[in-house]
């Protein structure tokens, strides 16, 4: 399953999936490049100090992105709420800004548990705004292969997201 690893091996598959480790952290930062590269790069020191320990794992991307989207998971979570300024009255709409935040990093942290495909395809569809036809073509799919995949994605989404400890078990 493992074989030792060398450090030209280390060197070869970071080339390799750095922009795929990347751009699947990225994603599921709510914008925060700092926090991307950061997530980015201690999935990488983990990678490291785990593959010389125990060796190269058969598929470094996915050992990647597993430890990427657990140290997602782990962030999102341990995030610490906002203080409450009493001095707001709650009538002015920052509620709704609130609520609109707190369902926002609900998302995120569902997206950061999903699986790559998943995620990836997702993206394309509802953040890339590409139309099933176009993802169908680049992915070697028919359209109605797509559009199944889109709903399982969707519901395996909701399901993690109703599965969040922060969650109200309602998705609006």
């Amino acid at each position: 399953m493992h074989r030792p690893i060398t450090e030209d091996d280390i060197r070869r598959i970071y080339r390799e999936t750095i922009d795929d480790l990347y751009g699947f952290v990225s994603g599921r930062c709510e914008g925060d490049r700092d926090l991307a590269e950061d997530i980015t790069q201690e999935t990488w020191l983990r990678a490291v100090s785990a593959w010389h320990a125990g060796g190269l794992p058969d598929r470094p991307l996915a050992w990647l992105t597993t430890v990427a989207k657990n140290l997602l998971a782990n962030h999102f979570r341990r995030r610490p709420s906002e203080p409450l300024d009493e001095t707001i009255d709650e009538s002015t709409g920052d509620a709704a800004s609130t609520g609109a935040d707190e369902r926002r990093s609900l998302v995120a942290r569902a997206l950061a548990r999903l699986p790559l495909p998943q995620l990836k395809l997702l993206q394309a569809f509802h953040f890339e705004r590409r139309p099933v036809a176009d993802i169908a073509a680049t992915d070697g799919l028919s359209e109605r292969a797509v559009e199944g995949r889109l709903r399982r994605a969707r519901q395996l989404l909701r399901r993690e997201i109703e599965s969040d400890p922060d969650s109200e078990g309602e998705i609006t």
